[in-house]
């Protein structure tokens, strides 16, 4: 609930702290006192539009502050938290408002932004007025009280969860439709690439070793050429060895004539022949080691020629041909797979969407019970407020072609005003006054299903007064049995129920030359109190009679309470 509300520097305020309790407080004065401008302030402080205007006339800015007594677990703490705020203790809202339209928002002193500050506030406060354009107006929040009054909460979740189950089940679907047909027109050169470098089955870094080798064996064929050629010369028909062996036997059969010249000649001979000899016997065991076979050099062209054929065909690397057969071997596989997949996905959308219909016709089923239940107790709370010949109406419009999370259904709050008048959306067919009564019967009934733990009611008995402005009182009595309500008021049958009573008045600022004017604002006791009822009875002559008509509203209000 709201414990403490300060204004700096708003409008015609200069300075105030209001201090509030549980149950009933109202606020009352002439009008032009400034009870709006308090409830601007206010506004202000749980997120309101900003406006330079508001800034007290002289003041660079002007600052209001709300403070919150809350449970410890309440969802406005759970969003500041969310905002990595400290909650401990008390919640407190401040909004600061400079002259030249800037704004500055506070949560516990933290900066926030204003959409924050604005949830936050919406959480713990709720302002109706004759023009309240917020939750009771909003056919998006009506789906929502109706849920919250019949206890559908879970049901509704259930069919939310099922509704998203269905959209990822539809938009996997999709996806894989996509998929499919884009597999679908590669299929043909998948199956022939698949094939074709299934046949050529390249192994990683074969092109390197095929090139080494190629390399090595047109180097042997060069090498054998030139050893066939040198054997040749040492060893074949050109050989030198078969002159030499002759002359070394012409010599030896002159040796006797002439040792002294022959000898020396005949050794030089012998060892030319045995050099000879041994070169070629050399030269034959380097050809026999660079032999090769011109078969294998073949093979081994063939096959690097047809990896780099096919490289250039895949515009690949050769070494790239491995990970492009792997990928188009899992591609040709992922395209049978997904056919099979399409259908599974089109089973899990069938059943999907079978789900979310069961879930929310049943929900549609109990949003059609509790409306029922609804209507009869909202009816119940309106012949005391002068709307016994009308009637409230939740409207449910079903539409079994939709798939949203809310279900089927569209729900909006309609009126009769008067029997024979056609029924119609309650903001377009109600009056001003008409509306903020039905809101209040709306209220009363809602008051234990998850109502904001403040709510503020700004001159909703207006136009009213006797019996009206009395049952209106004693509503806003019973609702603050429930949770907190403040409530502008001119109806003194109002104002006696209250449990606390502010008087809203503008007086000359003390100590001012320019006796400016400010607002001011004093909780009533007593016989002041007694005395503004019996001014809001008579009007600007209080009359004894007004004052014995005060005194009877308030002892009637301490005998029901």
């Amino acid at each position: 609930m709201l414990a403490q509300l300060s204004i700096r520097d708003i409008v015609l305020i200069d300075r105030l702290d209001l201090s509030f309790g549980e149950g009933l407080s109202v606020l009352t004065g002439e009008t032009g006192a400034g009870k709006s401008i308090v409830l601007d302030a206010f506004a202000l402080a749980l997120g309101g539009r900003g406006d330079g205007g508001l800034v007290r006339h002289g003041e660079a800015q002007g600052q209001v502050g709300a403070v919150f007594d809350l449970p410890m677990q309440h969802p406005a703490r759970l969003l500041a938290q969310a905002q990595e705020i400290d909650t401990d203790g008390d919640l407190i809202l401040r909004r600061v408002q400079y002259a030249d339209g800037r704004t500055r928002a506070f949560v516990n002193d933290q900066p926030v932004s204003v959409q924050i500050l604005r949830m936050i506030g919406a959480a713990i406060v709720e302002i109706h007025g004759q023009h309240d354009d917020r939750a009771l107006t909003d056919p998006a929040q009506h789906r929502l009280i109706l849920d919250g009054f019949g206890g559908l909460e879970s049901q509704s979740m259930a069919v939310a969860e099922a509704s998203e189950t269905l959209k990822r089940a539809r938009q996997a679907l999709q996806a894989q439709r996509i998929r499919v047909e884009a597999a679908r027109k590669e299929a043909d050169f998948l199956r022939h690439a698949v094939q074709e470098l299934g046949k050529l089955a390249p192994q990683p870094g074969e092109e390197d070793s095929l090139a080494a080798t190629r390399q090595g064996m047109m180097q042997a064929e060069k090498v054998a050429r030139d050893l066939i050629d040198a054997h040749e010369a040492v060893g074949g028909q050109g050989s030198p060895v078969p002159a030499l062996a002759a002359v070394l036997r012409r010599l030896e059969r002159r040796a006797t004539q002439a040792p002294d010249l022959i000898d020396p000649s005949l050794a030089a001979l012998n060892t030319a022949l045995v050099a000879l000899e041994e070169a070629s016997e050399t030269l034959a065991a380097a050809m026999r080691a660079a032999e090769y076979d011109p078969r294998e050099q073949e093979r081994v062209e063939e096959r690097l020629f047809a990896l780099r054929a096919a490289a250039r065909k895949y515009d690949v690397p050769v070494d790239g041909l491995v990970v492009l057969a792997e990928s188009m071997a899992a591609d040709l596989a992922a395209l049978d797979e997904s056919e099979t997949s399409l259908g599974r996905l089109e089973t899990e959308l069938r059943e999907a969407e079978a789900a979310f219909i069961k879930l929310a016709k049943a929900l549609s089923a109990e949003r059609k019970q509790a409306a029922a239940r609804l209507d009869g107790a909202v009816r119940a709370e309106l012949p005391p407020l002068k709307l016994e010949r009308a009637r409230f109406i939740t409207q449910i419009d079903s539409d079994e072609t939709a798939r949203g999370p809310e279900g089927f259904d569209r729900v909006e709050f309609w009126v009769e005003t008067n029997p024979g008048t056609r029924p119609g959306p309650m903001m377009k067919v109600a009056s001003g006054g008409e509306l903020s009564r039905f809101m209040l019967a709306l209220k009363v009934v809602l008051a234990e299903r998850g109502s904001a733990p403040t709510l503020v009611f700004d001159e909703i008995d207006t136009g009213v007064g006797g019996a009206v402005a009395d049952a209106i009182g004693e509503r806003l009595a019973r609702l603050a049995q429930k949770v907190q309500v403040i409530s502008v008021t001119h109806a003194p049958q109002v104002a006696a129920k209250a449990g606390q009573h502010f008087l809203i008045a503008k007086s000359a600022l003390d100590g001012d030359s320019a006796s400016r004017t400010v607002t001011r604002v004093s909780a009533l006791a007593d016989q002041a109190r007694r005395e503004e009822i019996a001014r809001m009875l008579a009007g600007a002559s209080v009359t004894e009679e007004a004052r014995a008509a005060a005194g009877r509203l308030l002892n009637a209000a301490v005998a029901r309470a």
